[in-house]
């Protein structure tokens, strides 16, 4: 058995790989016009860019304003309520 799986794995490293006549991209169609637009840089040439650094998450993502009020939570309500029991 072990001959057979010995002779099998030398067949197919002694036989010469045949090659391809075609590459891939010969074969594909090009894309008709309209589907992608040209490449264009992303900073026309010339123009240095300019890096401003992020404001905090505080800053840009604020926390919203507290109610005045808020209504008992509800079976399987989390969020935006109060507690049944808790103090006031």
């Amino acid at each position: 058995m072990k001959i057979i799986a010995v002779a099998a794995a030398l067949a197919m490293f002694a036989t010469p790989a045949l090659a391809q006549t075609t590459s891939p991209s010969d074969t594909t169609p090009p894309d008709p016009p309209g589907y992608q637009p040209p490449p264009q840089p992303m900073v026309p040439p010339g123009v240095r860019p300019v890096y401003v650094q992020a404001p905090s998450p505080d800053v840009a993502f604020p926390p919203p304003a507290p109610l005045a009020s808020y209504p008992p939570c509800k079976k399987g309500q989390f969020d935006g309520c109060v507690e049944r029991n808790s103090p006031k």
